[in-house]
């Protein structure tokens, strides 16, 4: 969602907040802007569309002051528009805001009523204008905010700043993430750390409900009830380097090449390779008390669950639970006490997981958590933190996120299997053999990139796209479809293959074509006959599979994939490899924004 940064700084801060939301950039680009205090002034500068045009802005009209709020959106309330572009003023305050005020219109209503002249289609705008009614009337800005931050119902993030107090800002979080940095003689404001990273390595997580008030030598945090607190403050261990592309055309084409070493940095953490033994951080529980799992995610992050599913109930034999963390506490879902609630996010913030873990927290689950930001705020809110080590994700579209998923959620399948005494320790050193080779099985798929973007203008052309699958290449088929709508905007659907003659088989004709993951194994025979079925109807079939799938099936298919062959344990974590780089060149071949794609954002912090 929206990013935001703020510096009470020393010197000039425009280009270093310009450089923070570059780090933010991934959360939000419909529009932003920045805003300091200059001579008992309040100074804007804003610009609709990518952060370029905020960076033009500022080289044709610089930003003078020592304290400034920056912000790069994701729009909700509004359209991508200048006057829509935080931050938002009333000449005597300036705001920032992440997240969603759900009574603005209310709020809206009453400040009209008394005169309050609105010049934005925003909730955020209320905020100003709450906070700057209070200081008019005579309240210090830090008496203002206590009083007006009650009233915001929602989940937000807020940086404030005051025209006639250059010395002061203050942020509050309610359900999305906020840091605080320290520095010399200066202090900051963030979403993440990684806003922060060139700034300062001393960072304090503000914890649900605070709000900070902050000063150049230091922060004062208050907590929900207004009680003064102590957040402690660790060291970030962000690179302050800029992320780049390299020699890549775009984040998301580099991030799925850094897929094998993202993945045997994640493997490393649960596995003794030398030893053939399965490792897990230590839970605050015992994993052999766990008769049922429940998993919880969004997007991407679901189809990780639902192949870990199959991997639990298969080697665990434990019954699995799976919905989508929107509906999930909605649904007022029956959890047996102790049960083992699983919660799949790349960000750790996203809202609709975040609430479910706090829903499934007060139904006496213990909570597991697989996130790639071990800072965040679920993962603080874990009994058993199980990290990725995917590094920063800046593509829209998740990729490497998504495998190193896969391999921690393998690895929790085999540890869950050997506490419950299903496993023996022959079959869990196979276990670790085949996990460990999957870094160079995904190397090895890798090497057919050129012959799928040779084959890309054969799915660029379509309206509409099938993917089908079976077993643990189901939740597959479901993940390319998605990755191809987000970033080439080609109407496209999962099914399970045997689903297809229960009805989506009538949309099959010739300019329908349908992706087959197959991979050589149990479920192949079957899914290659679901297969003839589409082509005896005239679909046009693109096969993955292995040298000897395709080498059985490939005959009358418009192309084929061949991958490595792959011990079916590992086959998802491979073969999402070549469903990404299909939908990342049909959408480079279409011209499409592949890293910033259309109405998307990367990270979700609003329901």
């Amino acid at each position: 969602m929206c990013g935001i940064v703020g510096i009470l700084g020393t010197s000039g801060v425009a280009d270093r907040l310009l450089d923070g939301l570059k780090r933010l950039e991934y959360r939000g680009y419909d529009s932003a802007g920045i805003a300091t205090v200059h001579d008992g002034v309040i100074e804007r500068r804003r610009a609709s569309g990518k952060l370029k045009n905020l960076a033009s802005e500022l080289a044709d009209h610089p930003l003078p002051g020592e304290i400034g709020i920056a912000h790069t959106r994701w729009a909700t309330h509004g359209g991508p528009t200048t006057s829509n572009a935080h931050p938002h003023s009333t000449g005597e305050v300036a705001v920032v805001h992440n997240g969603i005020i759900e009574n603005f219109k209310t709020l809206r209503e009453e400040l009209v009523a008394r005169g309050r002249v609105f010049t934005s289609e925003t909730d955020t705008e209320v905020v100003a204008h709450l906070v700057s009614e209070k200081v008019e009337g005579g309240m210090d800005p830090v008496e203002a905010v206590r009083a007006v931050l009650p009233r915001l119902h929602g989940a937000f993030a807020l940086a404030i700043l005051f025209r006639s107090h250059p010395d002061l800002l203050i942020g509050a979080r309610l359900g999305s993430p906020l840091v605080v940095g320290y520095g010399d003689g200066e202090t900051y404001l963030g979403s993440d750390a990684l806003a922060l990273a060139p700034l300062t390595q001393r960072i304090a997580y503000l914890e649900e409900g605070d709000w900070v008030v902050i000063r150049r030598d230091g922060a004062q945090v208050y907590d929900r009830d207004n009680v003064a607190v102590e957040r402690p403050v660790t060291l970030s261990g962000v690179t302050g380097a800029l992320i780049d592309k390299g020699n890549h055309r775009h984040f998301m084409q580099k991030e799925i090449y850094e897929q094998p070493i993202v993945v045997a940095q994640t493997l490393r953490s649960y596995l003794k390779r030398m030893e053939g033994e399965l490792s897990l951080p230590i839970p605050e529980f015992d994993l052999s008390d766990i008769r049922r799992v429940t998993i919880v995610a969004c997007g991407t992050s679901f189809y990780a669950g639902m192949v870990a599913k199959y991997w639990f109930e298969q080697f665990a034999r434990v019954p699995v639970d799976i919905d989508v963390a929107s509906e999930f506490r909605y649904r007022e879902p029956v959890m047996e006490t102790g049960g083992l609630a699983l919660f799949i996010s790349q960000s750790g913030e996203t809202a609709d997981t975040l609430a479910a873990l706090r829903h499934a927290r007060a139904e006496g689950q213990k909570i597991a958590v697989v996130v790639n930001v071990p800072t965040s705020t679920m993962a603080r809110e874990a009994d058993l933190l199980l990290p990725t080590h995917a590094g920063p994700e800046i593509g829209v579209a998740s990729t490497k996120a998504f495998t190193c998923q896969l391999a921690v959620l393998a690895a929790l399948a085999a540890n869950l299997a050997r506490a419950r005494g299903r496993l023996t320790p022959d079959q869990e050193r196979t276990i670790v053999r085949h996990l460990g080779e999957a870094p160079a099985a995904i190397n090895a798929a890798l090497a057919y990139d050129e012959s799928i973007e040779a084959m890309a203008p054969l799915i660029a052309g379509a309206r509409d796209v099938l993917y089908l699958g079976r077993g643990t290449d189901y939740p597959l088929a479901l993940e390319g479809a998605l990755k191809l709508k987000e970033i080439s905007y080609i109407h496209a659907e999962g099914y399970a293959a045997g689903e297809m003659k229960h009805g989506p088989i009538a949309l099959i004709d010739e300019n329908v074509p349908v992706i087959v993951i197959a991979p050589s194994g149990p479920l192949f025979e079957k899914t290659v006959s679901n297969m003839q079925e589409v082509q005896a109807r005239g679909g046009k079939v693109v096969l993955i599979s292995d040298y000897d799938g395709v080498e059985a099936a490939g005959d009358g298919c418009m192309a084929t994939i061949t991958m490595p062959k792959v011990h079916p344990l590992i086959a998802p974590i491979v073969y999402a490899v070549p469903v990404q780089l299909l939908a990342y060149h049909v959408a480079v071949l279409k011209g499409t924004d592949v890293d910033q794609p259309r109405n998307l954002a990367k990270s979700v912090t609003v329901e």
